[in-house]
């Protein structure tokens, strides 16, 4: 069984840095692809990154528009652990983040919360000065 749990969120100010981390703490991580998602109060969950298996030496990658070059998705497989570089967060980075994973090609965006069948429990990320 997948068990997923988030952790790092905290109080940020609007342009400092953190990093999220995700675990498997039920078995090792090895997956097809792997995501970040967000969620504001009263708003859709949205994508923030995703990373799919390519190769053993090479992953693809792919951001939300929203993005715009802020945040890095990579794993540390010797770890167990996928992480989210956020740098220079802004107010609106406010929310929920959440960790899923899927281990085979379903058809529907990477991005897209349809794209997944395991969920962690969230952490919450609050970016304000």
């Amino acid at each position: 069984q997948v068990q997923l749990v988030e952790s790092g969120g905290g109080l940020v100010q609007p342009g400092g840095s953190l990093r999220l981390s995700c675990a498997n703490s039920r078995s090792t991580l090895d997956y097809y692809r792997l995501g970040w998602f967000r969620q504001a109060p009263g708003k859709e969950r949205e994508g923030v990154a995703s990373i799919t298996r390519f190769t053993n030496s090479d992953d693809k990658i792919i951001y939300g528009d929203f993005v715009q070059g802020r945040f890095t998705i990579s794993r540390d497989s010797a770890k167990n652990t996928v992480y989210l570089q956020m740098n220079n967060v802004k107010s609106e980075d406010t929310a929920i983040y959440y960790c899923a994973t899927v281990n085979f090609e379903t058809g529907w965006d990477p991005l897209n919360t349809k794209a997944y069948d395991y969920w962690g429990q969230g952490t919450q990320v609050t970016v304000s000065s």
